[in-house]
């Protein structure tokens, strides 16, 4: 299920840094779309780790709420802890098997 958390974009010399308020955390990214899909990741991160410790998830906050300055940008990144929990799991496992001495030559045969 997915849902968005709040982040603050502040833009200096080397991009954006980006404050996550519900976490405490921050991260910084290139540009704008970096800037999100490194809050994204942060994000995702935070929310599988205080999963794996049984810590519940903060509940987002109003984007109203965010303290911010004239110059930062307020905005909702969005973010899905299943599915960011399926990706990272999502590795090969190596399997050996026994198959018919007919079955791997036709599967020779056809470069399988």
């Amino acid at each position: 299920m997915k849902t968005a958390y709040p982040v603050v974009l502040i833009h200096d010399n080397d991009g954006y840094l980006v404050k996550i308020p519900d976490f405490d955390f921050m991260t910084q990214g290139e540009d704008i779309p970096d800037a999100i899909d490194m809050a994204r990741d942060a994000i995702s991160l935070m929310g599988v780790q205080y999963q794996d410790e049984k810590k519940e998830l903060p509940q987002p906050s109003q984007l109203y709420d965010i303290p911010h300055s004239e110059n930062e940008i307020v905005t909702l990144v969005d973010v899905d802890f299943q599915a960011y929990r399926k990706m990272l799991e999502n590795r090969s496992v190596r399997k050996n098997c026994t198959i018919p001495a007919w079955l791997n030559t036709i599967a020779e045969k056809n470069n399988i």
